[in-house]
């Protein structure tokens, strides 16, 4: 009985899945429609095959969705030299060089051969384009305490030096923890250091207070950098409790991250609508943990959230979902946080998992559109392991690690399978990355 059911399943499946490649989906835009908000995920932060398809997706949307912005699942300091880039500032061939604010681990995830041709490409694209529709790119992230502190000063250094001084003495809450904003939350978590939340929040709300003074001064690129500076206070705020939390509870700091995304999306979305007097459509890219909707998840069980299930809650079938997942090959990560990036070996999907469900389908490449088949709905809504690799990979507790359960058709509006990746290759190429 059981396996008759499965080869029904199969049979559904190779009936509903569409061949996939990156020049050609113009079925995927048809499934878009006029959804105003696409989010793009990744099985892992190492994958070449799904930063490729990533890429080639989300320029067919710049170009016949009039999609005005990428927003990454990086730190909002680090994506603004790549912001100015593609402003105009510098050189076409300067496309690597936007990216070396990206310093810290995991440096590979945006310092990796595919983003800076997709960069130039855009630079090119928007040096068609007006001052206002020019296309912007963005992170959504709150790791960069330290590298948004010296933002904040800097920018308040330029335009009220007063300020920036009154600036510095709060933010001296945090002087003798440079460079490592964990040893933040493990002080005040331990009661050995009071918090410094009055201060990130009073910060906060000066700059907010004086935003008419400081936009004023010089028009649209003054507002750019205004909005950059506030955004960086307001990262400020949100990892002084991401960081002072973390050492608490891993659900309370995981939904401090999400919300932060979903909160700086929604600022970004406010601030393009009044830059280009349009109503703002953004591409997200980030893990398929972060895009997905967590309530089809173990997550959602864990009363985890994230981005995906905030989007979809405020824009319902104005957002689209994609999820990626492979079955094998090779992908860049760690053992370990914080260590040199490695070309690891997949493990076959386990049994029963989606990964080994879809390598048992007709094609390598597909696409599979999860809106459109109550049959497969019926059958996928039962719960059924899915990979995440994040930039840790630990092939040696493969299910512990890196397997959860999900109700598939609830988690995603379209999923695209690579059964064979390739390891995503860093710019910044150690002795210790191997291609296999």
């Amino acid at each position: 009985m059981k396996q008759a059911a499965h080869q029904h399943l199969i049979q559904a499946l190779n009936k509903a899945i569409r061949p996939f490649s990156d020049d050609q989906i113009g079925h995927l835009l048809e499934d878009i429609g006029d959804a105003r908000v696409v989010l793009i995920g990744e099985a892992s932060h190492g994958s070449h095959e799904f930063y490729q398809s990533r890429i080639a997706i989300t320029k067919q949307l710049i170009e016949k969705k009039g999609f005005m912005a990428v927003a990454i699942e990086g730190d909002w300091p680090d994506t603004y030299p790549v912001y100015r880039y593609l402003q105009g500032k510098g050189e076409l061939g300067d496309s690597q060089h936007a990216l070396d604010a990206f310093k810290r681990y995991p440096k590979w995830m945006w310092r990796n051969t595919t983003i800076p041709p997709f960069l130039q490409w855009l630079r090119a694209h928007n040096d068609r384009l007006s001052g206002s529709n020019k296309i912007g790119f963005y992170g959504l992230d709150l790791y960069s305490l330290n590298a948004s502190i010296q933002a904040v000063l800097g920018y308040l250094a330029k335009v009220d030096p007063e300020a920036a001084e009154k600036a510095r003495r709060r933010y001296t809450c945090f002087d003798h923890l440079k460079p490592d904003p964990q040893s933040y939350g493990y002080l005040t978590s331990s009661g050995l250091k009071k918090a410094c939340i009055k201060e990130v929040v009073a910060q906060l709300l000066e700059i907010q207070h004086h935003a008419l003074d400081y936009i004023k001064k010089d028009g649209l690129e003054g507002a750019d950098e205004y909005f950059y500076a506030l955004q960086n206070a307001r990262v400020i705020k949100n990892a002084e409790n991401y960081y002072r939390t973390m050492f608490e509870s891993d659900v309370s700091s995981w939904n401090i991250r999400d919300t932060h995304m979903f909160e700086t999306f929604n600022m970004l979305a406010e601030h393009l609508e009044k830059r280009s007097n349009k109503m703002a459509k953004i591409v997200i890219w980030a893990h398929n943990s972060h895009v997905g909707d967590a309530r089809a998840t173990e997550m959602g069980e864990r009363n985890e959230l994230n981005i995906g299930q905030l989007i979809r809650e405020q824009y319902g079938n104005d957002s689209y979902h994609i999820g990626f997942s492979t079955y094998e090959g090779n992908v860049t990560a760690t053992s370990s946080w914080d260590q040199p990036a490695q070309c690891k070996t997949i493990n076959p999907g386990i049994t029963e998992s989606y990964e080994d469900l879809f390598h048992q389908l007709q094609y390598d490449r597909f696409i599979l559109n999860l809106r459109a088949n109550k049959e497969l709905e019926h059958y996928l809504q039962i719960p059924r392991l899915q990979r995440a690799i994040g930039v840790i990979y630990r092939p040696e507790t493969e299910r512990y690690s890196h397997y959860f359960f999900t109700r598939l058709p609830y988690q995603f509006d379209s999923i695209i399978h690579h059964d064979k990746t390739s390891a995503l290759k860093p710019l910044d190429l150690t002795q210790d990355w191997r291609q296999m």
